[in-house]
């Protein structure tokens, strides 16, 4: 078995965090997504090449494989392979040294230990040491990173992280159903009630002013109450909208540091405690 290869459910901008650390730090990583993903920091999440067949996040390239044959091709050429493969099914023709969860439903859907010697899990849904052997915390504050071997993380608060002052107040949801058609671009600043998409007939106007950090991909069929959009009040961090946050790259340490101390405990053929 390749002890190197990771296969990561997810490819939105908190999974690319750890999908660019695995890649930097030697491992080869496989990306395995939805048809339509809904992320919305798109210029810095890999999941955008499944629209565009290839992006780059920070230097890393990401493309979009539609066999293994081809994922090998493209990881042999130094880029990222991401399929289409909501349920994992190329697991039945491949056999991970580890398989992370990086999908942050809230939930599990579908994830198990027997998937790889190593499984982890980003955020709430899962109970390591059951579900997966680890889990790592997602929840910004003093814990975040943090590499669980047994329980839970902090459950979900379904209020966003504080930027700027700004928690609920600077994300926005989708106010009806429909196709979304951007009026604003990723990285545009914004004042108060711009707008910046429309859905339908019903336009979505900027909630703060700020900073247009993500947005949906134009032509979404969103559903409502869905998360479309998201505004940093910080102008000066308009860079940022590009680049890998400092949360999701809190959470990819802790990532690395549960493959290595797991690929240790399986070394030694110790039990987890």
């Amino acid at each position: 078995m390749d002890t190197k290869l990771v296969v990561v459910r997810g490819g939105g901008d908190i999974a690319t965090g750890t999908i660019y650390k695995l890649f930097q730090s030697g491992f080869s990583v496989v990306v395995l997504e939805i048809e339509k993903p809904s992320t919305i920091r798109r210029l810095a999440a890999f999941s955008q090449a499944i629209y565009q067949e290839r992006c780059t996040v920070e230097g890393v390239s990401c493309r979009k494989a539609t066999t293994w044959q081809q994922a090998k091709k493209w990881m042999t050429q130094g880029e990222i392979p991401i399929l289409v493969d909501p349920q994992a099914e190329l697991l039945k023709k491949i056999k991970p040294f580890v398989l992370v969860d990086a999908i942050l439903a809230k939930k599990n859907l579908g994830t198990n230990r027997l998937m790889a010697p190593i499984t982890v899990a980003l955020g709430p849904g899962f109970e390591a040491g059951k579900d997966v052997d680890v889990v790592i915390e997602t929840m910004r504050g003093h814990h975040l990173g943090r590499v669980i071997t047994s329980g839970f993380a902090i459950p979900d608060t379904k209020i966003p992280g504080e930027i700027g002052g700004y928690t609920k107040e600077r994300v926005i949801y989708a106010p009806v159903s429909g196709v979304l058609k951007a009026e604003k671009q990723i990285a545009d600043i914004v004042n108060k009630d711009d707008l910046i998409a429309m859905i339908e007939d019903t336009p979505v106007l900027a909630s703060i002013s700020g900073v247009l950090r993500g947005l949906i991909c134009p032509g979404y069929q969103v559903k409502a109450g869905l998360k479309i959009a998201d505004i940093d009040p910080r102008i000066a961090e308009q860079e940022n909208c590009y680049t890998i946050s400092d949360k999701a790259r809190c959470i990819a340490g802790g990532v690395l540091e549960a493959i290595l101390s797991q690929t240790e405990r399986i070394k030694n053929g110790t039990n987890q405690s």
